[in-house]
């Protein structure tokens, strides 16, 4: 009966994690939040540095994966 907390916590933190997100809202995020960093207004709502450096690295390998697919997300051909 102790591990019923324990399980109940892992139901409830696993669904919402970021890696099991949707890969094109995690691109969508990050393109946000890196938008917010080169907006000099966003004052105290300016991410870490740690987020940042994620984000950077989000970017950049959908810049990769995109330039080697063949289709966009709908099947259509890109070239």
């Amino acid at each position: 009966m102790r591990s019923l907390p324990a399980l109940l916590l892992i139901a409830v933190c696993v669904p919402a994690s970021p890696a099991l997100a949707d890969p094109r809202d995690v691109l969508r995020d990050c393109e946000a939040l890196l938008a917010r960093v080169a907006d000099p207004k966003a004052g105290a709502d300016k991410p870490g540095d740690a987020d940042v450096a994620r984000c950077r690295q989000v970017v950049r390998d959908w810049t990769l994966r995109e330039s080697r697919m063949l289709v966009d997300e709908k099947g259509k051909p890109l070239r």
